[in-house]
């Protein structure tokens, strides 16, 4: 995913693809600092795209091939609506 262009990662990456209108979902580790968290989730209320705080910045950036990554942004819708599914709405979009 991450070489076809549909995800981004690590803060500044995020910021500016949310920045360029690109994402279309975040996901945030739970042991983000404070600081990252309250950025990420006031830019994302600004473009109205949904965060979804979930894992560890380990398992997160595991799952992606990468390492030490807090913050990863979602650039496809279908992969977006696929992770919509699995995680239901109640976690969903909440900012």
């Amino acid at each position: 995913m991450r070489e076809a262009g549909k995800i981004v990662s690590g803060t500044d990456a995020v910021c500016d693809e949310l920045n360029r209108n690109k994402v279309k979902l975040l996901i945030v580790a739970k042991d983000a600092s404070q600081k990252t968290v309250d950025n990420i989730k006031f830019l994302a209320q600004r473009r109205k795209v949904p965060v979804l705080v979930i894992g560890t910045i380990e398992n997160n950036s595991r799952a992606i091939g990468r390492s030490n990554r807090a913050v990863i942004g979602v650039k496809d819708k279908n992969i977006t609506e696929g992770i919509k599914k699995i995680c239901g709405g109640e976690a969903f979009g909440e900012n």
